[in-house]
């Protein structure tokens, strides 16, 4: 036990104040991504008539997550078993329930012939720390979501959507992988989530992208960062925050967390360095906006598998995920009708729907034997470089990560065309035209310009009236 003798009510024999306070701290880290992390990211990345309304939706999105988190969604993901995939919905909210041990119910895993193979998950700390954790990786799901959706949803229709996405498609691919569900049970890996949270966004994000609409001609024609510098602090807080994201994975602190957080800030690296000397080597420029989207595809790449692989498996990670999505984004968009013809902000598919299923692969390929032991309901799990059944693991992987993309572009979808039965998904014309003012009546900046170069003849004088002779190219443009 963690503690004996006599103790107070509120320290129970079970609790293990380490990692109590680990998961807390990750928990922390994890809404740090958010909120202020992708509120100051979204802000800064787009162009400056839409600042508000990028930053604002993030910020929404965390506050009606965690509400309905607690009401219904923890237990449809962590839950009883209703179904092969979604558990049984009920509030998350009474202090009977909250200071009891955490534990996942529908976790205990069993051999074909009925008998036990690993016992459920019940982790050395209240339930209402599992809750809070678990909380926070929903609502950077649906943040991550809305990068795909700048500058032209119906802030209503957001809204409305939040909810309903949570409820009916983050729920369903959270239980089936961590809670207990078909594809838990079936051996399918994801460390942290690089199907539940990354693939899933960037599915959902580029199919809600479909169905709201293009944004208007002149913001896909020209839309840079209103603050690039705020935007390199928004992303620091995603790369930091994400020890918390992977290094809470094993519910305790212990040695797989240690390797889950080194391995993270490997990956994230190695895969920036990458991205940037391919702009270098085609663009001759090395591309600030980026560096940011490699680090964003090494974190991503590597979510599935941070506590699985070996140090060496972490750079080759890194290369691919620094090298691949950087080639569907830069070369294969352009070329594709489809990518090009679906108006995806920030690139949310490339990013986090190909970085998300390449990691899923690579996990399947890459995943170290007793480290899988350390974290897996499936004893024997290893990849394929290892022998054994890793042909089979990544057999699985693809599986799980094809049922995660049928689920998310279908029920999606549907629940586009439900809101928009009810409101717009699109902003009408004229709040297109005007921006923040229009939707929110407010605006980020109390200054002239919207991302153009001074120019003293129409901003009037000020005092770094500095010319320059060149203009941003390369990988700065697509965003």
């Amino acid at each position: 036990m963690a503690y004996e003798g006599n103790l107070s009510a509120s320290v129970p024999e079970w609790l293990n104040k380490g990692d109590n306070a680990w998961q807390m701290t990750a928990a922390t880290l994890v809404g740090l991504q958010s909120v202020p992390g992708l509120v100051i990211l979204y802000g800064s990345v787009v162009k400056k008539k839409w600042a508000v309304n990028s930053a604002f939706m993030a910020l929404y999105a965390f506050a009606a997550v965690v509400l309905c988190w607690v009401i219904w969604a923890y237990k449809m993901s962590f839950g009883d078993k209703l179904l092969p995939f979604w558990g049984k919905a009920g509030p998350a909210l009474g202090q009977k329930y909250l200071l009891k041990q955490a534990a996942l119910p529908a976790t205990t895993h069993y051999h074909k012939d009925g008998s036990l193979e690993t016992a459920m998950i019940t982790p050395y700390y209240p339930m209402a720390t599992m809750v809070w954790f678990q909380g926070v990786f929903a609502a950077i799901t649906v943040i991550l979501l809305a990068g795909s959706l700048l500058g032209r949803m119906n802030i209503r229709a957001w809204m409305m959507f939040v909810p309903l996405w949570l409820t009916f498609c983050y729920t369903v691919g959270a239980f089936s992988l961590w809670g207990g569900g078909f594809l838990f049970h079936w051996g399918v890996m994801d460390y942290s989530g690089g199907y539940v949270i990354h693939l899933s966004s960037g599915i959902a994000g580029f199919t809600t992208a479909y169905w709201v609409g293009p944004r208007s001609k002149r913001d896909r024609e020209r839309f840079p960062p209103n603050n690039v510098l705020l935007m390199l602090a928004g992303a620091g807080l995603l790369w930091l925050g994400w020890a918390g994201f992977n290094g809470g994975d094993p519910y305790a602190a212990n040695t797989d967390s240690s390797m889950a957080v080194l391995n993270t800030n490997i990956c994230a690296a190695t895969s920036l360095l990458v991205w940037t000397w391919l702009d270098v080597i085609f663009f001759k420029k090395p591309s600030v906006i980026g560096a940011v989207q490699g680090m964003i595809t090494g974190l991503v790449c590597i979510t599935p598998a941070a506590g699985l692989v070996q140090g060496w498996a972490a750079i080759v990670m890194g290369i691919l995920s620094g090298s691949v999505p950087w080639f569907t984004m830069m070369i294969l968009h352009k070329r594709w009708t489809l990518l090009h013809h679906i108006d995806d902000t920030l690139g949310v598919f490339h990013t986090h729907a190909v970085a998300g299923y390449l990691g899923g692969i690579l996990t399947g390929i890459f995943a170290e034997p007793q480290l899988s032991s350390l974290f897996l309901p499936v004893t024997n799990s290893r990849g394929a470089v290892y022998g054994g059944s890793g042909g089979i693991q990544v057999l699985k992987q693809l599986a799980g990560g094809a049922f995660i993309i049928g689920w998310n572009a279908v029920v999606t979808s549907i629940i586009c065309l439900v809101v928009r039965l009810v409101l717009p998904l699109r902003m009408p014309e004229e709040e297109l035209l005007i921006g923040d003012d229009a939707v929110h009546g407010e605006e980020a900046y109390a200054l002239w310009g919207d991302g153009e170069k001074y120019d003293s003849t129409k901003h009037g004088l000020y005092s770094d009236d500095t010319h320059h002779q060149w203009h941003s190219s390369g990988a700065t443009q697509v965003v």
